[in-house]
């Protein structure tokens, strides 16, 4: 296996979508708490990112063995098919990382406290139960939310969690004001999912997998694609006003024009070797700039 065929098979491209959560809940620490935990998170991001290989490859692993239509799917559309991988390298490399992760886990709950093991308990349990089991929950009107609510909002704020220390205190107004903030990531990566399956639909449907897509239909898909887009700014917009992040966020509003010319070719067609790199576009540069601004906020 080379390094573009791994890369390929961990989804690298893919991995800004925890990487920035976690940047983000490492900014709205320093911007509340002011202070920084930084051994145990750092051991954490090397924990989260060995897991989400995991999880990635459970995916393909998965998706590969539960194939109906094998002739295209597992052949010419998986990578592991595809590529023609071995599966005693796929199994070492699911136990590799499973079981790093969760060792390099127990460790920052060692170091923090329960409650890192109990969110991550959650997080473990929807990684696992994602793509396996005899129901994955990707293939219920679930996945999305799932996959949003784990990756936007859980990983940031473990991260707030461990940097705050005894300052966190775990109330309502807490895990509100840390969803607001994350709300962004959330709705964004839970659009990258819907749209991956918006443009997978006939696929998924001729291999029993049957998402929210294909009960609401393309349309009201789309429909909710666009208006996460939205809600975004509004988020933006909302917490500012009640203070929870600098008003240099509101800078966030200068990129309004690009988000729309991202977002026209998706849609328009849904296709997704042509436009579902759209919503990849939009995660990508939406949560850099709020990342960029609320890092600038510490300064300004």
């Amino acid at each position: 296996m080379n390094v573009k065929v791994f890369a390929e098979l961990i989804e690298l491209k893919a991995k800004t979508a925890s990487v920035f959560p976690f940047l983000m809940g490492l900014a709205y620490s320093l911007y509340h708490y002011h202070v920084v935990n930084l051994i145990p998170l750092l051991i954490y991001f090397v924990a989260m990112f060995l897991f989400n290989c995991f999880v990635d490859i459970w995916d393909n692993y998965n998706d590969f063995h539960n194939a109906v239509d094998t002739n295209d799917y597992q052949k010419n559309t998986n990578i592991i098919g595809r590529e023609n991988l071995s599966m005693g390298l796929i199994k070492g490399l699911l136990i590799f990382f499973f079981f790093s992760s969760l060792l390099i886990g127990l460790l920052v709950a060692a170091m923090t406290g329960w409650e890192v093991f109990a969110i991550g308990l959650i997080c473990y349990a929807v990684g696992i139960f994602y793509a396996g089991g005899p129901k994955p929950l990707s293939t219920l009107p679930i996945g999305e939310f799932l996959s949003g609510i784990t990756m936007g909002y859980l990983i940031f704020l473990i991260c707030v969690f461990i940097c705050a220390g005894p300052a966190f205190i775990w109330n309502w107004t807490t895990i509100g004001s840390t969803f607001l903030v994350a709300l962004p990531s959330v709705l964004l990566i839970a659009n990258l999912m819907l749209a991956n399956n918006t443009c997978d639909l006939a696929e998924d449907e001729s291999n029993h997998r049957y998402t929210i897509v294909h009960y609401i239909g393309k349309k009201a898909a789309v429909d909710w694609w666009e208006t996460s887009i939205v809600l975004s700014y509004v988020a933006i917009i909302v917490a500012v006003v009640l203070k929870l992040i600098s008003p240099i966020l509101l800078l966030m509003l200068m990129t309004v024009p690009l988000m729309i010319k991202f977002a026209r070719p998706y849609v328009k067609a849904q296709v997704k070797r042509e436009t579902f790199i759209s919503s990849v576009k939009i995660l990508m540069v939406f949560s850099l700039f709020q990342a960029i601004f609320m890092y600038l906020g510490l300064i300004f």
